[in-house]
Formats: structure tokens, sequence, C-alpha cells
């Protein structure tokens, strides 16, 4: 029998807090993270509300202007190499391993590796470009490319912490983390690794978000309080988010041999192209409807048992409308009537982050009893008629979470997390 994945840390770094309890309590609540922002000084443009990562600053491209919460420790020589958003992974990072109880000198045997996924930092590779330009490039920094492109997460982290084990990157828009998190599950499966680390982040500023404009996927909405309404008839595109989330997944059997507390059992996980746009996803979710169907699969689980549905709804019009047809297919058409709701409603869409950081709060949902409600939601649109999408968070005790992901060019990824036994 193949190993069994289980998830044994977590940490935090989100608009809607960062630790564990703040986060839960969030989710319980229905509490957003989101606030009004002037990107680039301009009242012109049409996004105005975020969700911000509080207690952080990067006021500048340049790291010696940076601060943090104190609670965090980062040291100098390590800063000089990450982007804002790196920062952001290694306090999360540091997070998920205490609530693991590892210590870092437990990560170098070769049987842990790590896993990330970010979009690099626009912030500062356009800084770094625009100094190569000015100076015709005859200047340049020598950290520029580590801490600006898509790898940087794993270039530093896994040299941070003296990482042997598989150390790799993942790129696919916002299914990126998802699959950071199938590839681990399946290192861990293949015994080819006791202990993989998850890690997602992206920047929280205005280059990380406002290109999103252009595409018309971002809410003009100036309401903090309804701006991100997955399903919602009113919905008029996602608020963007950033910040990071970090799981340590580790085999059941290695978790139980040293008394770790299990947050949930990884039990399948599944994926799909829409093989259809780059941007927009299929008009009937078929990308997302086989990438469930093969998440079941896996996993050998019916639909009927599926109890709660983090979905990837992101707020936009034409993305919902394909998640809802393709819940539709799997579930009302089997009979099931599972739970759903979009956690994007609190925090927005963390783009390569998203995946990672709702597996991560599907596990707390397992762990501690609960279903998050269906939040900013006053009026569903025609097509979710028939899904149950509870307007307040439940204390119901989930069996089976699946946690829905979609990114750019039709990339889908389901995950499956199961009471422990």
């Amino acid at each position: 029998m193949s190993p069994l994945p289980v998830i044994t840390g977590l940490g935090f770094i989100t608009s809607i807090g960062q630790d564990r309890s703040t986060v839960v309590r969030s989710l319980r609540e229905m509490t957003h993270g989101f606030e009004p922002v002037e990107f680039f000084g301009n009242p012109k443009l049409p996004v105005k509300v975020a969700g911000t990562v509080k207690g952080f600053n990067f006021p500048t491209p340049n790291w010696r202007d940076w601060t943090w919460p104190e609670q965090f420790s980062v040291d100098r020589e390590l800063l000089r190499g990450l982007a804002p958003h790196g920062v952001y992974a290694l306090c999360a990072l540091q997070q998920a391993l205490a609530d693991a109880g590892l210590e870092a000198d437990q990560l170098t045997d070769g049987t842990t590796g790590l896993f990330c996924a970010s979009a690099g930092s626009p912030l500062l590779l356009g800084h770094f470009l625009d100094q190569m330009h000015a100076t015709r490039g005859e200047r340049g920094n020598p950290m520029g490319i580590v801490s600006s492109i898509a790898g940087t997460l794993n270039f530093n982290l896994a040299a941070h912490y003296r990482i042997s084990g598989a150390v790799c990157g993942f790129v696919s828009a916002c299914a990126s983390s998802s699959h950071a998190l199938g590839y681990a599950m399946d290192e861990i499966r293949l015994g080819r690794q006791q202990r993989m680390l998850v890690v997602g982040a992206e920047d929280m500023n205005a280059e990380s978000i406002v290109s999103f404009s252009s595409l018309r996927a971002l809410s003009g909405n100036p309401d903090p309080a309804t701006a991100s309404r997955p399903f919602d008839r009113k919905r008029d595109g996602f608020v963007g988010t950033g910040g990071s989330v970090a799981l340590v997944v580790e085999s059941a059997e290695l978790a139980r041999a040293r008394g770790a507390p299990i947050y949930a059992e990884l039990v399948g996980w599944g994926q799909a192209g829409d093989g259809y746009s780059v941007v927009v996803s299929h008009p009937e979710g078929a990308g997302l409807r086989e990438a469930m169907r093969r998440t079941l699969a896996d996993a050998r689980v019916n639909a009927t048992a599926v109890h709660y549905i983090n979905a990837h709804a992101t707020s936009t019009p034409a993305g919902d409308r394909s998640e809802a047809l393709a819940l539709h297919a799997v579930f009302t058409a089997a009979g099931a009537k599972p739970r759903i709701s979009s956690t994007k409603a609190l925090t927005g869409h963390g783009l390569s982050l998203a995946g990672a950081m709702e597996a991560a709060f599907c596990a707390l949902a397992i762990d501690e009893g609960f279903i998050p409600g269906a939040a900013h939601l006053d009026e569903p649109d025609p097509v979710c008629a028939g899904l149950d999408l509870p307007r307040t968070s439940l204390d119901e005790a989930p069996q089976f979470v699946l946690n829905n992901s979609s990114g750019f060019g039709g990339s889908n990824v389901c995950h499956l997390l199961r009471r422990p036994a």
C-alpha cells in the first residue's frame, strides 16, 4: 500500500490573519481582510480595494527599507535575495515548521523536499530591468535574478534550510500552488520523500495586481464589504491579495511515529486542462469537471461522500459560472448536495498562492469542525440554483473536503482531504 500523505503543519501570512487562531476566527465569523487602496498614487484607477497584508511594509524595492512584524525572524543577509513575497513565505514557513514540531536540522537529510509556487516579483524585476537600461548594462544587482524571477521562493528557501530532497517551483498561474501540493502528495505516495514542504506566496502591491485590470478581471467596486462576492449575480471581478501559506506534508507513518498532530489526510488529487482559451475558463467548466472526477476516482470516493467544497470561484462573472456548471455536472447530477463556499470572498484572490491557502483553510475546517460560509452572497446567480451555498458558517464537522483551483490556459487542479482516521 502506498504511503498516505497527511498535513502536520500550517503557517499563515494572509489578509485575514497571520496565525492559526486569527485565521480560524476570520473564517468562522466571515471577517474579510479588505481595505481601500490607491495604487500608484492614482485616484483615477478603477481598482479601489485589495486584501492587504497587515504589519508588513515594502515601501521601495530596497530591502533596507522593509519592515515586518516583530514576532518573525528574518536574517538580514538572507533578505538580500528575497522579494516581498519571499519575506511572507519565510514567515509562513517558520510558523508551519513550529506548528509541526520540527527544527531546521531535521530537514537536511534528503528525506524532506520543498515545492513552491509564485509568479516572481514584478516590482523587483521591473526595478532591476530599469536599472540595467539606465546604465546600459554596466551595472546590476548581483542578487537581482534570484530575488525577482518565478523560482525565487525555492532558490532562497531551499538554500536557507539546506534542503537536499526534491526541490522545484511550479508556474501554472492560479493553479500553481495546487500543482505543488498535488505533486508533493505523489512524492510521498511513491516513496520518494517522507516529508514535503509546500509554500505558495505572492507580492501584495500595485505591480502584482493592477495588470489584471487590463483584462477587466478586477472588481471596480470601492466597497470592501461587497467587492468580492463569489457566485453573486452582481459580482464584477476579483479583489487582489498577496501573502503566503506554508504546509508541512508527511507520510502518515512518519507523522505518527514522531507524535505529530495531523490536521487532515490527503487522499486524492487530479488535474485536467480546458483545451479552450489562454485566459477564459471553458464556458461549461469542462476541465474543472474532469479534474474533480479524476480526484474522486484517485481517492476512490463517491461524489455523495463529499461534505464541503472550497470553490475556486474568484468573483468573476465568467469563471464563477463555469465552476457552477462543473459542480452541477459532478455533484448535482449524482444526487449529491455538498456545502459550497469560496473563501476568496474574505481573502481576495491570491493568484499562485490561492490553492495552498485554500487547502490549508480546508484542513482547518476539518480540524476545527466547521464549514466557512459563502460570505457577501446576497443574490446568487441563477446558474447556482440547486447548489448549497450557506450564508453563514456552520458548526458541522466535514469528513471529506474538496479544494478546487483553476489557472490561465485552462489548468484545473483539485485535492480531496479527509478527517484523520
